[in-house]
């Protein structure tokens, strides 16, 4: 549970944009991505108490921390996100790093370590990617040996490379997964430590300002003290706990990213006359390049704010909604940036406009922390077992909810969403009937289409309840961004449910009970003034002298 108060993390944000606006220019940023260096010094400044003391933010109070639970996460991730997804990553990473820590760490590791990065800022890594493994954390290869004196344990030695790790090659201290007798297990290494060392920097194609290198281990020996919990084959556990929290940041950057895109197409739309009149009052340009992407934004901060909060009141085992959290924000930052360059034309595509970059950063977020697919996998195999557990009423019951959700407030999309919602149980049902799982490409179809109509549900809500002012577009229009979004849902797992349930049969056309597409496409009467609606509002919230 987070104790940082909301007072605090809004004068830490503000902070952190002033400070943005006056050291970390466009031209300084497309700088340090021309040089592709590490920052240090900006990540000096950034951890600097004096300035802003950003590593504090998620570090426990007992240490010297502000004790950030999931929404200063998530918060704090948009905003560095929203400046530079380089910067942000590598910052964030300590935090990343800090996880296996933070969750298994005995009372002893946690006061040793945390207040050491408290104290000296120190960057850390998170040492678990492999070349071979991938996102799959049980594939390790990485190993460490007991170490005896006679019959009393004296210590590992641990071997092995590790891949695409952020902070790699200018980290302080390390938290690496190896698999020991017992299990995987994660280990402190200090830098400097005899048989460790770290490759070159990789050349990437976007996030440059951050240092991603592979790690190597030759015999590295560490004491029985630097087993995190110092008990062996918790490490996968570990690394589980901790997933609602990094995807959850992942999915912030996402919608950072996406926002930052956004929003310089908004205002170059307004500048840029065409046909005798500016972009901004054509729907051809609004309603394909800016609408849309807005509400997939919105819908995934609705979605972040939601499982942010559920985390930090104490809740467990949500790492499915962080996976659905991440797939649906990074999903849409990366969709929002690559129509920025479409919208701003010929200069969207150069390296003076920032949008090309953000365009090559926000794309590793549908990569690391588990791609995209991996997400598609776990939300469809979690939510499977959800379907098959209550016999279809997990997705029936949360439908009727967004039926009383309409009564109360029609002008929302839980009507739309409610029909996303059944359908995807009738989807699940004739899967099962059908065994039609078998197939890995239904599986993540059915990932895909569970974002979506989840992703409705949640917004819907959130705009009739507790809607959220972070963009500063008003109420109103997010209650049509939301209803955008909830046709939007219905539309497709209607579609794509009927498509991939037939397409996997191998004889005859077996239409799903349930389904009925046709009113699905009725329920799209009213789109276009719905994306009239928002399209105004993101004029009048982003003006170009802005």
């Amino acid at each position: 549970m987070g104790s940082l108060d909301a007072e605090t993390l809004d004068a830490v944000i503000e902070t952190l944009d002033h400070y943005a606006k006056n050291a970390l220019t466009d031209p300084t940023l497309l700088e340090l991505d021309a040089r592709d260096e590490f920052p240090h010094e900006v990540l000096k400044a950034l951890y600097d108490p004096a300035t802003i003391g950003l590593h504090l933010l998620f570090l426990p109070e007992e240490v010297g921390g502000f004790g950030g639970g999931a929404v200063a996460i998530a918060r704090i991730a948009e905003k560095m996100a929203s400046i530079d997804l380089g910067l942000s990553t590598g910052i964030l990473a300590t935090f990343l790093g800090t996880d296996p820590i933070r969750v298994g760490g005995t009372p002893e590791q946690k006061a040793h370590w945390m207040g050491r990065i408290a104290e000296e800022g120190l960057v850390v890594a998170y040492g678990a990617t492999e070349p071979q493994a991938g996102s799959d954390l049980s594939a390790l290869r990485t190993r460490a040996e007991r170490v005896y004196e006679g019959e009393t344990l004296v210590g590992y030695r641990i071997s092995g490379q590790k891949q695409w790790i952020s902070n790699g090659g200018v980290a302080s201290l390390y938290t690496i997964l190896a698999l020991t007798p017992s299990g995987p297990s994660w280990f402190v290494v200090e830098r400097g430590a005899e048989g460790f060392s770290y490759g070159k920097p990789e050349v990437k194609h976007g996030i440059r300002a951050s240092n991603t290198a592979a790690l190597f281990l030759e015999n590295v020996f560490v004491t029985p003290d630097r087993l995190v919990g110092e008990q062996e084959g918790q490490g996968l556990r570990q690394a589980q706990a901790v997933f609602g929290y990094t995807r959850l940041m992942v999915a912030a950057f996402g919608l950072g990213a996406g926002w930052a895109a956004l929003e310089r197409a908004v205002r170059y739309a307004q500048t840029r006359v065409q046909g005798g009149g500016p972009l901004a009052e054509k729907q051809g340009y609004t309603h394909k390049l800016l609408v849309p992407n807005a509400a997939r934004l919105e819908a995934a901060r609705a979605y972040i704010e939601w499982t942010a909060e559920r985390i930090d009141a104490g809740e467990e085992a949500l790492a499915t909604e962080g996976a659905v959290a991440k797939y649906m924000a990074t999903e849409a930052g990366n969709r929002a940036a690559e129509d920025a360059i479409q919208a701003l034309g010929g200069y969207g595509y150069t390296k003076e406009y920032m949008v090309e970059k953000i365009k090559r950063d926000v794309r590793i977020t549908t990569i690391y922390e588990g791609t995209s697919e991996i997400m598609e996998w776990t939300i469809a195999r979690d939510r499977w077992q959800l379907h098959l557990k209550t016999q279809g009423a997990y997705y029936r019951d949360m439908a009727t909810r967004m039926d009383a959700l309409h009564i109360e407030h029609p002008d929302v999309g839980a009507a739309a969403a409610a029909m996303a919602l059944r359908h995807l149980a009738a989807v699940l049902e004739r899967c099962r009937t059908g065994r039609l799982t078998r197939n890995q490409h239904v599986l993540f179809r059915i990932g895909e289409l569970i974002a979506w109509a989840e992703t409705a549900a949640v917004f819907a809500e959130r705009v009739a309840t507790a809607p959220s002012p972070r963009t500063g577009l008003p109420v109103e229009a997010l209650r049509a961004f939301a209803r955008i979004h909830a046709r939007d849902a219905a539309q497709r797992v209607a579609a794509e449910g009927l498509r991939w349930t037939i397409a996997s049969t191998p004889t005859g056309v077996e239409l799903p009970d349930g389904i009925d597409l046709g009113a699905a496409l009725r329920l799209q009467a009213g789109l276009v003034p719905d994306m009239d609606l928002a399209a105004s509002s993101l004029i009048a919230t982003f003006p170009a002298d802005a």
